[in-house]
């Protein structure tokens, strides 16, 4: 990931300056005029180190570093002073800068500094990423504080510690197979191996081969011996995703293998012991597929000692923050990002929305979210157009006044976003360059937004002089 870095500083020779020593350094660069608009880029941006000016007007280097330290992933900053300045630069390194250079000052001791810094944030990233890691090791567990989820997880405590087989239920992208790994994970197996496979991936004619194994030419393509699934699970569990996609001639045999416990390989004789626990998984309703001969009674009965059902999310929606709040942490620990959070618009968005593709639609929404956004705040921008659009359910109920409905949603998606970006250039003043940062978008999109929705910038200018100008 390439370093980003901020200068700041009020005489425009001093910046353009520092931009020319260290172009061509595989950094990203971007500067600001005064205090105040580095706040703005920091909290878009999100720098890893700034380089800033001690005395600037209407917010100093120091004051600037005070505020910016408040922050949970603050940057670095390296202070630049006059000469005769160095007992000031000094105090500022008590208040948090990590050095200072003095003016005027050679190439090589800027870039040596700078690169000292940057080496001192990796090696912070990558220890706080071992953390996190080390925390996320072995951590298998479902998450939810709803009254469904404690439900679910006190029968799986339940269950847990016994060696019943167990039938999972519920949606797809629920967490079924999460589910069946903390059973595992919990029980008196949890020694033995996890196997997992999933009956509606492979095919039909190939499903008998994973579960039960093959000796060498017993088909066209076995070229070699192969232990099955039930072979490989011995002395531990074996998980059956979507289990209701196997056909009639596979059920009857895995029945007579879970009451035998003994298997042969396609083509083989010998008979193999095996020792498994079996969990199993379906989406669908297996007393209809009963009803209509595409699944085995005796099967059903068989595999339903205890059946939990893993509830949809739209059920638990207490947990949807939750969840966000976890799997984006586990985003910027595997795609080494900079920290970040969900600002409050987004999180209502995502309080509001259904979900109908449940926990794993969630995790892939949040996970686009991280990688998208580029300063310290996940906005609306970077949430899918569905979920934007459930945000505003309330203002397109109702009687649609002869009205189409699409005609009806996009009158709302419009409102919402006028809402939204007034509010990003009140914050800013008017100054169009800042809220582009901040809505992360580009300035000349924001401004071709701002012509179709028919707001104008001046609307917002501030009289308090902190910013004028874009």
């Amino acid at each position: 990931m390439t370093d980003k870095i901020l200068i700041v500083d009020d005489e425009p020779t001093a910046r353009y300056g520092m931009q020319r020593a260290l172009a061509g350094r595989a950094y990203e660069l971007q500067s600001a005029e005064n205090g105040r608009e580095a706040l703005v880029v920091i909290e878009a941006w999100n720098p890893d180190l700034v380089l800033c000016d001690i005395r600037m007007p209407e917010m100093d280097g120091i004051a600037l570093l005070q505020e910016v330290n408040k922050k949970a992933s603050a940057p670095l900053f390296i202070l630049v002073t006059a000469h005769g300045s160095e007992r000031i630069a000094v105090e500022a390194m008590k208040a948090g800068a990590y050095d200072y250079i003095v003016k005027p000052y050679e190439l090589d001791e800027l870039r040596l500094t700078i690169k000292k810094a940057l080496d001192k944030r990796h090696l912070e990233q990558e220890n706080a990423q071992l953390r996190r890691q080390l925390k996320y090791a072995g951590e298998i567990r479902l998450l939810g504080e709803s009254e469904a989820m404690q439900r679910t997880r006190n029968l799986i405590d339940k269950v847990s510690q016994t060696d019943v087989t167990i039938l999972l239920t519920g949606q797809s992208g629920t967490g079924k197979e999460l589910a069946a790994e903390q059973i595992h994970r919990s029980s008196l197996r949890r020694n033995g191996p996890f196997i997992t496979m999933n009956c509606a991936a492979i095919p039909r004619d190939l499903v008998e081969s994973e579960l039960f194994g093959h000796e060498k030419g017993s088909f066209t393509g076995a070229v070699s011996q192969r232990k099955g699934k039930f072979e490989l699970a011995d002395g531990g569990t074996l998980f059956l995703d979507e289990i209701a996609d196997m056909n009639l001639k596979t059920q009857a045999k895995i029945l007579r293998v879970l009451e035998d416990k003994q298997v042969v390989r396609l083509g083989g004789k010998e008979v193999i012991h095996t020792d498994v626990r079996l969990i199993s998984a379906t989406n669908k309703d297996l007393n209809l597929e009963i009803e209509q001969g595409r699944f085995r009674a005796d099967l059903y009965y068989r595999i339903k000692v205890v059946e939990i059902h893993l509830p949809p999310l739209m059920e638990r929606q207490a947990d949807v923050l939750l969840l966000a709040d976890h799997f984006l942490q586990r985003s910027i620990d595997r795609h080494r990002l900079p920290e970040r959070d969900f600002d409050p618009a987004a999180r209502a968005l995502l309080q509001r929305f259904s979900w109908p593709g449940n926990v794993r639609q969630l995790q892939n929404v949040v996970e686009q979210a991280a990688i998208l956004a580029e300063g310290e705040r996940i906005t609306p921008a970077q949430l899918p157009d569905e979920i934007r659009a459930a945000g505003l359910t309330p203002l397109i109920q109702g009687d649609l006044g002869g009205r189409s409905f699409t005609a009806m949603k996009k009158q709302a998606i419009a409102e919402f976003e006028r809402q939204w970006i007034s509010e990003a250039l009140q914050r800013c003043g008017g100054n169009v360059s800042a809220a582009a940062r901040i809505l992360q978008m580009k300035r000349q999109f924001l401004q071709q937004k701002m012509q179709s929705l028919g707001i104008q910038a001046t609307d917002y200018r501030r009289t308090d002089g902190i910013i004028r100008s874009d």
